[in-house]
């Protein structure tokens, strides 16, 4: 460990004594001398994180944008790990920004340069992130295999050799494949169809090959939140059928935008059930020369499987969100026991089926087990459980979705039950410098807690507009959003709290403006976010780019909120009211005010950025609540009326 520190620690001296003195020598000297600005809340959330890191804690570290703040908490997670011998997790919010921490401009090649370190950092990708080989032969017999034949013929030498394996490569990342559309990737990677545990190829897999890779990282591993999640979710499974966690034993944890980490789990804790998973593994088991019995069973399952679909969609209300919440009425009941007793009748002829050694073994195992789930997760439907379910329509599928524990129960006892440091950075986790409502949500009973500002300055860089408008005058709003869309000479990104909201909206901004519009949902989010960065002069409407959305510069120099982001009522929402006392002030109010901020934060990005904010609210909201809304923004609005 010591040889491995960038400085010594003498017998009377401790780790953290010596850390905190080279924490000091970093950002007082080193840094600056290397030409990067001296900033004091840099510098403070440096010396807030020594105490977590020490005693193993919690801690919710709030710090502005432009604080550098990514920086600070790599350096703690980098000698922590060399202090312990066990590598540090970095969660990401997502994908696409595990690649942004390591790339050549980024903050660990800039610590490495100015400090002279050689930092052992590995990427733990998503399965759905690397080539699978069953797929790729597979794709031998297509009619479109030469759209994927030269990834094929790049394939390491080792991959097609019987024998042991004297050397090997990492191969298969998604990102080695560029040109590649998403449309014809996923013909060829991983999916949840596949049972990796029993595949022949398992040991010559590029998935496999990678995980063997950061498993044995040194200082850090770089992750998205919803992998690190799904760890937690599988591990004693894993641990149960002879397969290793997904992660290693590992001493530290940042959950980076982690006031994103609640939802990441809430997706680790579902079961979830798409009408077109089962259409396909029973189609898929037809074409096997199984018996007329077995043959019947598996029409009858698809038949009541459609059935069961179109019965929740009947009976499924729309919440403001992607969430409906399911009327669990006897004909629901009714429709869900039918297709679980055919689907348990179909388990028990599918042990005959294998006796007889009709279907390839891999397709039975994958057909087995994920039988198994589905016929769980319809169990866990009819009974009365303490956990929520909901029914989602997206681009042509249909699921239905159980989630059978709360998020704050599983987070308090599978993560925060194990003593290390859990740091949530984030530049918008409080309100009014508390932070009750995130760690209520994420069941943080004991935690440490810090905020500090932006160094930017929002009195000079920003002016912020509150409108009021009598409630339901969505005329006299839309018009407010074209006039001032028109003043910023496009360079705007619109915030509405729900689809209904944009589609209402839609066709007079194309109308009326004579910018590029864009829209959520037109098209991939990445893909229209690059245009609109790249078009100065345009707009962009979204529901969900209320946060994560980086575009500095004068592309965006307005941002207009079309109404206050009050939760919706779908069932995960509907679960936290009933869970407390005062649902407005314990649930609503504070998601609102949150949700506020993070819209706001979206544009001022960098010391040159400057702009407006509109918020756009409904004349009745009570005073009260429009003083606590104040009390969040940054600087001091001016307020109007609109008859």
């Amino acid at each position: 460990m010591q040889n491995r520190l960038p400085f010594t620690i003498s017998k009377n001296e401790t780790f953290y004594e010596k850390f905190s003195e080279w924490i000091g020598d970093i950002f007082y000297e080193i840094l600056p001398e290397a030409g990067f600005e001296l900033r004091d809340e840099q510098i403070y959330m440096a010396f807030q994180l020594e105490k977590a890191f020490k005693d193993k804690r919690i801690m919710f570290a709030e710090a502005g944008v432009g604080t550098g703040k990514t920086i600070v908490y790599l350096l703690y997670a980098i000698m922590y790990a060399r202090y312990t011998n066990r590598p540090g997790v970095i969660a990401c919010a997502d994908e696409t920004l595990i690649e942004q921490l390591v790339k050549k401009e980024g903050d660990i090649t800039k610590l490495e340069q100015v400090l002279g370190l050689q930092i052992d950092v590995r990427l733990a990708k998503s399965q759905d992130q690397y080539l699978c080989l069953k797929k790729l032969d597979h794709m031998k017999d297509a009619d479109d295999f030469d759209e994927t034949a030269s990834i094929y013929e790049q394939l390491p030498d080792f991959v097609h050799v019987t024998g042991s394996m004297q050397k090997f490569e990492k191969y298969g990342d998604r990102k080695d494949y560029p040109s590649l559309s998403d449309e014809t990737w996923r013909k060829i990677s991983w999916d949840p169809l596949q049972d990796c545990f029993s595949c022949d190829k398992r040991h010559r897999c590029g998935l496999t090959l990678n995980r063997e890779y950061y498993r044995h990282a040194k200082d850090l591993i770089i992750c998205s939140q919803d992998f690190y999640m799904e760890h937690i979710w599988t591990k004693n499974a894993r641990i149960r059928e002879g397969q290793l966690p997904l992660l290693p034993e590992h001493s530290s944890v940042v959950f980076d935008e982690g006031h994103l980490l609640e939802y990441a789990a809430q997706k680790a804790l579902s079961y979830r059930f798409t009408d077109y998973t089962l259409e396909n593994l029973l189609t898929r088991l037809m074409e096997n020369d199984v018996r007329e019995k077995t043959l019947h069973t598996i029409e009858k399952a698809l038949s009541e499987n459609e059935v069961f679909f179109d019965t929740i969609a009947q009976f499924s209300t729309n919440t403001g969100s992607e969430k409906q919440a399911i009327q669990k009425n006897a004909i629901v009941i009714q429709h869900c026991s039918q297709l679980l007793t055919t689907l348990q009748e179909l388990e028990e002829e599918l042990v005959f089926e294998s006796e007889m050694y009709v279907i390839n073994e891999y397709d039975l195992k994958i057909v087995e087990e994920y039988l198994d789930q589905i016929t769980y997760s319809l169990s866990l439907f009819l009974q009365d459980i303490k956990g929520i379910s909901w029914f989602e329509q997206l681009g042509g599928e249909r699921t239905l979705v159980i989630m059978p524990r709360m998020v704050e129960e599983f987070m308090r006892e599978e993560v925060f039950s194990y003593k290390k440091p859990y740091i949530f950075s984030s530049a918008t986790m409080s309100n009014q410098k508390k932070f009750d409502y995130i760690a209520k949500s994420l069941g943080a009973i004991d935690y440490l807690s810090f905020s500090v500002d932006s160094p930017f300055d929002y009195e000079e860089k920003m002016k912020i507009f509150v409108t009021k408008f009598k409630e339901g005058n969505n005329d006299k709003k839309i018009h407010y959003l074209i006039e001032n869309i028109r003043y910023s000479e496009g360079r705007a990104l619109v915030l509405f709290n729900n689809k209904e909201e944009m589609e209402l909206v839609k066709e007079r901004l194309k109308a009326e403006l004579p910018y590029t519009i864009y829209f959520e949902g037109d098209e991939e989010i990445s893909n229209l976010v690059s245009k609109f960065q790249n078009e100065e002069q345009s707009v962009l409407c979204s529901i969900h780019l209320w946060e994560g959305l980086d575009i500095p510069g004068r592309s965006l120099e307005n941002v207009l909120i079309y109404s206050l982001p009050f939760p919706p009522n779908d069932p995960v929402f509907t679960a936290k009211r009933e869970g407390v006392i005062d649902p407005f002030s314990e649930v609503d109010l504070p998601y609102m005010l949150l949700r506020l901020r993070q819209g706001i934060g979206r544009l001022i990005r960098s010391e040159k950025d400057q702009g407006t904010i509109h918020i756009l609210m409904d004349k009745n909201i009570e005073s009260e609540v429009v003083e606590k809304i104040f009390n969040v923004l940054p600087t001091c609005p001016v307020v109007n009326d609109i008859e």
